[in-house]
Parts: structure tokens; sequence; C-alpha cells
């Protein structure tokens, strides 16, 4: 307790002296203690600094914490509208300047940030422990609880308290006082572990580089590909010669069309050994702990591993569940990825190549395999995937959908100069929301790509709080005269962000904590059944132009397109669910001991018969998923959500409009806006009128 305090002092200290303000940092001065003057009050990143983020912090949780106290010292009996109430909307200041901070931490970061990260994960670990184990708050919510029955509340303010009660208890509050100060102590642990798993894991992403100085090893590469290579070693001081690196867009164009097996070799293991390095970046004994850490929890909570604890509270409800369904969909999977290697390796053969299939070769291989097969090659669609014109396409079906329009924004500040800023709006006009959109890779963001957002819709004091999403990606960047031209599987990322970002548009509730809250293994529905339209045929039309000629894609291209609908889905799916079957190994572990991580998961790997020629999706020392608990026991959620947003596309095909705008309004009504009224599948139900069929996804994926 007292380390913390001195921890808290000295960081404040420490931050305060490099502040360019007075000492005290004066309230006027730091944009976050005023309410922003910004047009739909977007964050104004023009004026926000480093040093505005320290003070800020410290007085978001002061507020908070006499929120808390205030509520305990209340005198009163406890009841909804003095306890559950407040409690709900407290701690507003300490989620505005959090939001922006680990916002801008995922996607521009600096030296400075992630110092500063690590310094408040110890506190703001504190900081929750204080309120979830505040034995006297917990006594309020409880009794608020016992009779939410007999209290005349509606069936949404039962709903809100019901959760706050769960919540309190999952984190410990039925503990003795000996063990809430272990979980205090594994939180704290907790949360410097996964700040610490991520922040190597991004070192050893910019750490690696492919630098080619010789023109002849980048035979096979496209002109659009070596053109970017070429830009970014410029801009790494390496004019004259080309660079890649392990971001994918760079990555897998190269693994994809390098005829250089040596370089695709490097090149891919460099991505597959990050955080496996044995050197100062190296994630293997650090996961060791964070896996032992949740064993620990889970025992102290009286669940026999991390994966009952998780997910209880989701659809699954059971570890046993999960694995059911992951074995279910192994078979079909591994099955088809294996007469996908032997494909491969025909042509292997055929060309005089005296070597077996390696997971370098598979992009390389599968490519040609596409080509021989539905004659089609990515170079072939992907001048027609402008950037602009697929985001206008995505935007186009989400007006057929919903009748929501957009109307791109100059007058926003952004946290970076290659963000853009939308104004989105009703049918009627009205305002619904914001959304920035960051899309292409640098050394300060973080792979992959995510949404998130600024400001979360609710109410405030009877008003309507409209809400700022954040779309983040990694796409191709433009090059030269040549702009960003997507590859297909940048195209359905697109639109699947997308897809959360109109959850986050939609969200309505008067409650923070059930206004679009959902289950785990619900939450990917909302942006994969957005993934299906982009391949729709009609949609495709509006969208797909070729960038030299403004050209609309052929019918015969769509027909190849649709014809190779299925290709390799196989590795696909066999892939994911080797990473999905490696979370679940790692989080139904029972007992702590040390471990040698990359040991274990090959045991895991074998045991299911994964094939030498894939790799998981994520191997256990770049699984940035579960770094943190967000993904924890829970990399399943995807494929569970795919077998929902499979059949919810299917009730779409089968009406024989795919824009059909009853469906539409059902959808947005059940599965996004109110989704937090009911538990997923009652929600799902109510859409549907009948709980979803695996079929439209083992069609859809060729497993059938």
């Amino acid at each position: 307790m007292k380390k913390a305090s001195i921890l808290f002092l000295s960081a404040a200290t420490l931050f305060m002296s490099a502040c360019n303000c007075d000492k005290t940092c004066k309230e006027g001065e730091n944009p976050f203690f005023a309410e922003y003057t910004t047009p739909f009050q977007v964050p104004p990143f023009d004026k926000i600094s480093n040093e505005d983020y320290m003070p800020a912090f410290e007085e978001g949780m002061k507020q908070h914490k006499a929120e808390i106290d205030a509520i305990v010292a209340n005198q009163e009996e406890p009841t909804f509208e003095n306890t559950i109430l407040p409690f709900d909307k407290a701690g507003k200041l300490y989620g505005k300047v959090a939001t922006v901070f680990y916002s801008l931490k995922g996607a521009n970061t600096n030296d400075y940030i992630d110092s500063l990260a690590q310094v408040l994960s110890p506190i703001m670990s504190k900081h929750g422990s204080d309120i979830s184990l505040n034995e006297d708050l917990f006594k309020k919510i409880k009794t608020v609880y016992e009779k939410r029955n007999e209290s005349n509340l509606d069936a949404q303010q039962i709903r809100v308290v019901e959760k706050y009660y769960q919540d309190f208890v999952r984190n410990g509050a039925n503990l003795s006082p000996e063990d809430k100060e272990k979980m205090r102590a594994i939180d704290e642990e907790m949360s410097m572990t996964s700040l610490k798993l991520g922040q190597n894991l991004l070192n050893e992403t910019n750490a690696f580089k492919l630098v080619i100085d010789n023109k002849e090893d980048l035979d096979g590469l496209p002109e659009a590909v070596v053109a970017t290579a070429a830009d970014d070693a410029k801009a790494q001081g390496l004019e004259g010669k080309w660079l890649f690196t392990t971001q994918k867009p760079s990555m897998l164009p190269f693994l994809t069309y390098s005829t250089k097996r040596d370089l695709r070799e490097k090149l891919y293991t460099g991505y597959f050994m990050r955080g496996n390095n044995d050197n100062e970046n190296d994630n293997k004994v650090l996961f060791d702990k964070l896996v032992n850490l949740r064993v620990r929890q889970a025992k102290l909570m009286g669940y026999n591993n991390f994966a009952e604890y998780v997910i209880e509270k989701n659809m699954a409800k059971t570890p046993e569940t999960v694995m059911t369904f992951l074995n279910e969909l192994w078979t079909p999977a591994i099955a088809k990825a294996k007469q996908e290697v032997k494909d491969m390796q025909e042509i292997v053969d055929a060309e005089g190549g005296k070597f077996k299939i390696a997971s370098w070769d598979w992009w390389y291989y599968a490519e040609k395999v596409k080509k021989a097969k539905y004659d089609l090659e990515e170079s072939e669609i992907q001048p027609y995937f402008e950037l602009g014109n697929v985001r206008n396409g995505m935007f186009h079906v989400a007006t057929k959908l919903y009748g929501i329009t957009f109307e791109k924004r100059t007058d926003l500040p952004v946290y970076h100069k290659d963000c853009e800023t939308w104004e989105v709006k009703e049918a009627d006009g009205k305002h619904l929301g914001v959304v920035y959109f960051d899309w292409h890779p640098r050394a300060s963001k973080r792979g992959g790509a995510w949404c998130g957002g600024f400001q979360d819709a609710g109410w405030e004091n009877g008003k309507k709080v409209d809400p700022i999403v954040s779309i983040v990606c990694n796409f191709t960047k433009p090059t030269g005269d040549t702009p960003a031209l997507l590859t297909w599987d940048e195209v359905t990322t697109m639109f699947h962000e997308f897809g959360h970002g109109l959850h986050g548009l939609f969200t309505t509730g008067k409650y923070s904590r059930t206004a679009g809250s959902v289950p785990r293994d619900y939450v990917e529905l909302p942006s994969q059944v957005m993934e299906n339209f982009a391949a729709e045929p009609e949609v495709l039309k509006v969208y797909a132009k070729h960038y030299k000629t403004g050209e609309v894609i052929s019918d015969e291209l769509i027909a190849k397109m649709q014809k190779a609908g299925t290709f390799n889905q196989g590795f696909a799916t066999s892939e994911y669910l080797a990473a999905s079957i490696l979370d679940m190994s790692f989080e139904t572990l029972t007992e702590e001991k040390t471990r040698d991580v990359v040991a274990f998961e090959k045991e895991a790997m074998d045991k299911i018969g994964l094939i030498n020629e894939i790799w998981p999706r994520y191997r256990t020392t770049y699984f940035n998923h579960i770094f943190s608990n967000g993904y924890a026991a829970g990399y399943y959620v995807y494929i569970w959500a795919a077998v929902l947003d499979a059949d919810a596309f299917d009730a779409f095909k089968q009406s024989g409009d795919i824009y059909n705008q009853e469906l539409a309004a059902k959808f947005r009504k059940h599965c996004l806006s109110e989704c937090g009224n009911d538990e997923g599948m009652v929600q799902y139900v109510k859409f549907r009128g009948q709980e979803p069929s695996k079929e439209p996804l083992l069609v859809r994926r060729g497993l059938k």
C-alpha cells in the first residue's frame, strides 16, 4: 500500500518536472480540464501535449475517488438513484484522458507515452482495485441487488444492478481481507506484465528489417510493391535499396510474389520468431509469468482455471463447450488444408523443385494454385481496390441498409496527418457521430487493425452523448503516382472494422454498464457480418473500379472471385483454429509452474495434428490478443461469431435483397443499438427468430 502511494508521488514528480507549463500546471492550461470546444467535442489533439496526461490522470483519479467516497458516505438507504446511477456515471475525467492516452499509445506512440504507460500501470491497477475491492461500496450495491425486484425498477435498471453486482463478485468483492490483498497484487503484476509483453512485441516488429540491395533479388515482385519498398528504405536512410518488414502490408506481398525462396524464409522467420530471440525483448519468460498469474487468480476466485473464470460470462459458458466447438471445425479444416498442401506440392514437383512445402512457401504457391485452378491472381484484382473507392463502397452499403450518410470533415483536429475524419448523419440529417480513420502503418503504431473510440454513446444529464469512433488499420500505402491499392484481405478487414464502428455509432442506452455491452463471443458479430457484403457482386460493382481507367470490375472477374471464394480456406481456418486452441491450452492450465512456453506450444499443436506447413496464426511470443485479458481464453470468439454472422447474412440472402431495409432495421435495433438489453443469444434470436445454424459457415468456407 505504501509502496504504491510512493510510486504515485514519484511518478507525478517525474512527469511534472518535464512539463512545459508552471509547476502547478494550472487547470486552465490543460485541455483535459475543460469541456472540449471543438466541433462535436472531439479531442483537441492540436492542443494536447505529452505533459498534459499525468496531471489529468491524477486529477481524474482524484475526482473518481471523491465520487466513490460520496456514494459510500451517503447515509440514506442504498437505492438505484443514490448508489448505482452515480457509480455508473462516475469517472468522467478519468475516462476522458484514458481514452485519448491509450488510443494514441496504440496508434501513434512515442518514448514519453511508452514510459508514462509503464508508470501508470501500477497506479491505475491500484485505483481500480481500490474501487472493486471497496467493502462499503459493495455492501451498498449488494443491498440494491437483493432488493432489485421489489424496488419498482424497470428491466434495464434491474439489468444494470445485476451486471454491477456480478462485476464486483467476479473482481473479488466476496474474498477475505487477506485474499483481497493477494488479488490487488495479482492485478498489478498482470497489468505490468501485459504492458511489457506488448511493448516488447512492438520493439521486435520494428527491429526486423530485410534490406535488399541487389535488384535481382526483387524478382517476381509487382512494381507497386518494389516502389513501396524503395520508399520505405529511403525513409530509413537507405536510399537506393529496398526495405521489407514484418508489417503485413510489406511482408505478405513479398511472400506471395518473390521467387527468392531463401529470402521468403528469412522474412517469414523474422515474423514468427518475434519475441523468441533471447534478447531484451524476449517474451517467453514473461508470458509464462502471465499464465501463472492467471492460474493464481482463477484459483483465488474459486475456479479450476482461467478459462472457466473468463468464459462463464460468455455465450459459450464453459471451456468444454468451446473446445467441442473448435474440434468440430478442426477436423474438416485440417483435412482441407492437407489437400491444399498436396495441390501446392504438385506444382513444386512439376517445376522441378526438390523440396517439400514449408510455411514460408504457402503464400507463393497458393497464389500459383489460384492461378492454375481459378485463373485468378491477387495482382489481377488489386488495381480495382483503391482505398478511397473501397471506403466509399463501404459507406454505400451502410447508406443502403440504414439510411445513414457520411460527410468528410477537414476542420477537426487529428492526432496524425494520415488521419481522416467523417461526420455520420441519420437519414433525416440529424448528427449521429464522428469516425476517425487511420489507414497506414508506421513505427509508432502497433500492428493489426482495430476499432476504438474517443467517446462512447450514452446519456449525460438527460442529454444524448454522441459517439466518436476510431478505426485504425495498417493497410498498403500509396507510393509515387500509385494510390493505396488494397489486397482482398485488406478490403474485408476494412469492412470488418467498419462493422465494429457501426456498432459504436448505433449504440443506445441510458447506462454506461449496459449500453453496447455484449459478451466477448458476440462482439465480432457486428464486424464480421459486414465482411459478407464486400464480396457481393452488386456491391463490388459500386466500389471496384480500376484506379487508372475507372473501369468497373468485369462480370468475368467477379465470377472468378466467386468461384475462388472457398480457396485457401483450409489454411485460413486451420491457422486460426490452431491459435484459438493454443490460447485455450494455456488458459485451461490448473497449476503454477515454470514452463518452456515454446515447447508447450509445440506439444499442444502436435496433439491436434497441426501440419508442419502451417504455424498458428499467432504464436505464443507474439500473441498480442491474449497478452491482455481482453481475448485471453477468448480468441475463439471470432469463429464463434462467424457462425452468427454467416447465419445473419443468410437471412438477407434468403430474402432476395442483400439491402433488405426491414431486416437491417431489425439487426440495428436488436443486435447493435439495444444489444446490451439482454443476453447475447436472446438479442440475436429477437433479430433472426431462431438460434443460428453452423451450416451457412461451413458452406461459405467450403468445409462441407
